[in-house]
């Protein structure tokens, strides 16, 4: 019996591995995929194998992340409850579907993952490789075994496995769209998260940074002129702009699986993304286009968190998504200082904007008869029906 584990090092897959090749009297393939954490992947193997692992895969999806699912995030302005910018919850299905086609490669229809039952990640797994796999058959220790944290490390001392060191109090889960920090006295809502909780947005620099995104059909291409990949892009305003202090969420979450729960995020580059395109989607956009897009970015935003990542209306959601962007293209001017962002300006071939039209100084003006005209039509149901309401 073979079964195939999405290992992430840590302290639950670590335990995971010698409890499912003891309990199952199986093999066990640990696979971990690079999504940008900043993981030793040398010492992750190392210890997968030192668990008990029989084969261990490393797989390198950072670009097909960044391109395949950070960068559609930004295209659907992807805000969970209009703030969290999905870092987890898309990295899921990738990672998912990378360990399914391991376990196809590997002839086994078994595969495992380190969710509790407790969070919305057991949701995004299981959802990912019942897609993937047809027979898929899932097994979640975390699920099963009733450990404590306690227990496990009580378990990986007895067995002699190697556990990944913690200097952290805070749980902590990485990719390269996000940081999410979970634990300790942050889980109590009412508390002020402290300083040592954050990494990414510590402030390193004082000064005013200005920077030029420039968009071509909704997707990021080029900071101030210079092309980049997707993930150098990601990571270039991940250091630049969390340097200055801005990335930071906190908020009380709607989780799947039935309770608020305080979460805690950092996620620079993803912030400054988001609110770069929203601008140039104003921009460009007709007002019916614009609300229309609002209302079906925060319906993919709920599809994404709630792991129904395949499900087929979130496929219609993206093309639909596609096209209002193929209007989406030109330049954004921000600035970062002080744990804040502020927009500059903007410019786009596809702009309707008019001096001509907008400007109080010279151009185009209604003529009194005109405007009379147009506020008399336009708010006539509201003056007919206030006044048949008063009568």
């Amino acid at each position: 019996m073979k079964i195939v584990l999405a290992y992430s090092g840590g302290l639950d897959t670590t335990v995971a591995i010698r409890w499912l090749k003891e309990t199952y009297h199986a093999d066990v393939i640990s696979v971990s995929v690079d999504v940008g954490q900043k993981d030793d992947f040398k010492k992750i193997e190392e210890r997968a194998y030192v668990a008990g692992a029989s084969k261990h895969y490393l797989i390198d999806a950072k670009e097909e992340f960044a391109e395949k699912f950070a960068f559609k995030d930004v295209k659907m302005n992807g805000l969970y409850e209009e703030v969290y910018p999905l870092a987890t919850a898309l990295a899921r299905p990738l990672i998912a579907e990378k360990v399914a086609q391991v376990a196809s490669a590997e002839g086994t229809d078994y595969v495992a993952h380190g969710s509790t039952s407790k969070g919305n990640d057991q949701v995004r797994f299981d959802l990912a490789l019942k897609t993937a796999l047809d027979n898929v058959k899932i097994i979640a220790p975390a699920r099963i075994w009733k450990m404590t944290r306690e227990d496990e490390i009580a378990f990986a001392k007895e067995k002699g496995i190697p556990i990944k060191t913690e200097s952290s109090k805070y749980s902590i889960d990485e990719n390269l769209w996000g940081r999410s920090i979970e634990g300790d006295i942050i889980s109590d809502p009412s508390i002020e998260v402290p300083e040592d909780a954050f990494e990414l947005t510590q402030v390193r620099k004082n000064d005013r940074l200005r920077l030029n995104i420039e968009f071509d059909r909704g997707v990021p291409v080029k900071i101030n002129g210079e092309k980049m990949n997707p993930s150098g892009i990601i990571s270039f305003l991940n250091d630049e702009i969390g340097a200055r202090g801005f990335g930071r969420v906190e908020h009380l979450e709607n989780r799947v699986v039935g309770f608020k729960s305080r979460e805690v995020y950092e996620a620079p580059a993803a912030l400054a993304l988001i609110a770069a395109h929203k601008d140039l989607e104003k921009t460009v956009l007709t007002p019916s286009e614009l609300r229309f897009k609002r209302e079906i970015d925060m319906l993919w935003s709920d599809l994404v968190y709630q792991g129904l990542w395949y499900e087929p209306l979130r496929e219609v959601l993206d093309k639909t998504g596609d096209e209002l962007n193929r209007w989406v293209s030109g330049e954004v001017k921000i600035e970062v200082d002080n744990k804040s962002l502020r927009i500059l300006g903007r410019s786009s071939p596809y702009s309707p904007y008019s001096e001509k039209i907008s400007s109080y100084n010279k151009g185009w003006y209604p003529t009194d008869e005109e405007a009379r005209g147009f506020i008399e039509i336009w708010g006539m149901h509201s003056l007919l029906a206030r006044k048949a309401r008063s009568e």
